[in-house]
This record gives C-alpha cells, structure tokens and sequence, in this order.
C-alpha cells in the first residue's frame, strides 16, 4: 500500500462534528438540511448540529478545500435556495485518515477492555 500523503497542518484538528460532516457528504452531494439530517439518523440522534455549528463547519471547510459548492443542481423540482455541498479528493483523504485513526483508538480500548462489547458499525 502506498504511504499516505501527509495532511496539512492547516485542517487539524478534526474536531467530531466537523469529521461528522465529512462522513455525511461521503455518501452524496447534500445540501445543509441533508448534512443536519443524515448526521442525526447516522448516530442515532446522539449528535444533532444546530444550523449555526453546521454552517461554520461548512465555511471552514470550503476555506479549507474539503468541500466544494456544487455549480448544477440535483434535481428540477428543487429550491432554487438550496446550496449543495460536494466532499473534495482532500476532504475524502482527510476523512479516511481520521476514520483510520479512529480505528486505532478503538483498537487499542479493546485491549485495555474498556468495551464491554463488540458493536458492528
């Protein structure tokens, strides 16, 4: 497997609600009440993003490069108001090295048995 390319001290650190909203557009190009929406199914209602956290994360990661606007819309029947948001090859690479990253935590909680059982994600 090749070396990871190193990632840009600029876009550490990944705080969770930010990595919550990479992990949203790596399934689909989604507008920020989609983001809000799949974040919340995703974890069970455990993490739900007022608009204000979500449309801060969304400019620092537009800032960042992570995201991009999408230009063309997904559908003709929708608001015209809507914004869609697009994860970048860098913001798919960035959420990919946090997830792994995470794995590691995970990995090491178990062998201290801190979990009490083993969930399938």
């Amino acid at each position: 497997m090749a070396p990871r390319t190193p990632i840009p001290e600029q876009n550490q650190p990944l705080t969770p609600a930010m990595f919550h909203v990479l992990l949203a557009l790596a399934g689909d190009d989604l507008h920020g009440y989609a983001i809000l929406k799949e974040v919340e199914l995703r974890t069970d209602g455990e993490v739900k993003l007022s608009t204000g956290t979500l449309y801060g994360i969304i400019k620092r990661l537009l800032n960042d490069g992570l995201i991009i606007e999408r230009r063309e819309r997904p559908a003709a029947h929708d608001d015209e108001r809507r914004r869609y948001y697009r994860l970048t090859p860098q913001g798919r690479e960035l959420a990919a090295a946090e997830a792994e990253r995470l794995e590691k935590v995970v990995a090491l909680a178990r062998s201290r048995h801190l979990l009490k059982r083993t969930q399938p994600a």
